[in-house]
């Protein structure tokens, strides 16, 4: 058999493994298998220990919280706990004045993020390759942000490159229709279709491309 105490405050655990145990062994009591002392001895045996370990060795407070497994048997009618397989989760609780400035900051993310998905990507052909591909750079409000590479392919193009800021992103080859407004359908991709990466690599893939202009 099992104990599992579900997540608990340091302050509640010894009752809650108190009750736990006395529900899972309710029908024991009946059937005279174990006693009611015998259950609230090896309840109190096992909240010693926990005692001990939370506040003695860990330095816990009442208002951590710990979640406490352990497994047990009936042996000549009482409890055994199996030690051997106690398991204590602990998640310590931190004091207001350390959580409320990364609230804050969290909070400040958050607007970035969605000042971020309001970006709007304007799209201009910058040239062309001695493969005939066409290259286009990606601007936000008139700021080189990052690059396109597109090969034409019978009406329809690959697509790849790379956007360094605001979030840096890579456009993997991509497949799509060359239409007439071609710089709308690219500024959709780079919207829809970006791959988080690092600034590094974003930067990279954008350097590639712009060395392969000829004109």
């Amino acid at each position: 058999m099992k104990l599992s105490s579900g997540y608990i405050i340091v302050g509640a655990y010894a009752d809650k493994v108190r009750r736990i145990l006395f529900a899972q062994l309710k029908d024991y009591i009946k059937n005279k298998e174990i006693s009611s002392q015998d259950i609230a001895k090896a309840s109190g045996d096992l909240n010693k220990l926990l005692y001990e370990i939370f506040v003695n060795k860990l330095k816990l407070d009442k208002g951590d919280v710990v979640r406490i497994m352990v497994e047990y048997e009936l042996v000549n009618n009482k409890i055994n706990w199996k030690l051997d397989t106690l398991n204590i989760e602990v998640f310590k609780r931190m004091p207001e004045e350390e959580i409320k400035p990364v609230i804050t900051d969290a909070i400040s993310r958050i607007e970035e993020l969605e000042e971020v998905e309001q970006t709007k990507f304007n799209i201009e052909k910058a040239g062309k390759t001695e493969l005939g591909d066409i290259v286009y750079f990606v601007k936000v409000e008139g700021e080189f942000v990052g690059a396109l590479i597109l090969t034409p392919l019978n009406g329809e193009g690959l697509v790849r490159g790379a956007i360094i800021k605001p979030n840096p992103i890579a456009i993997d080859k991509t497949k799509i229709k060359i239409t007439e407004n071609i710089e709308r359908t690219l500024s959709e991709l780079v919207e829809q279709k970006g791959r988080e990466i690092d600034e590094a690599t974003a930067e990279k893939i954008v350097n590639e491309i712009k060395d392969m202009l000829v004109e």
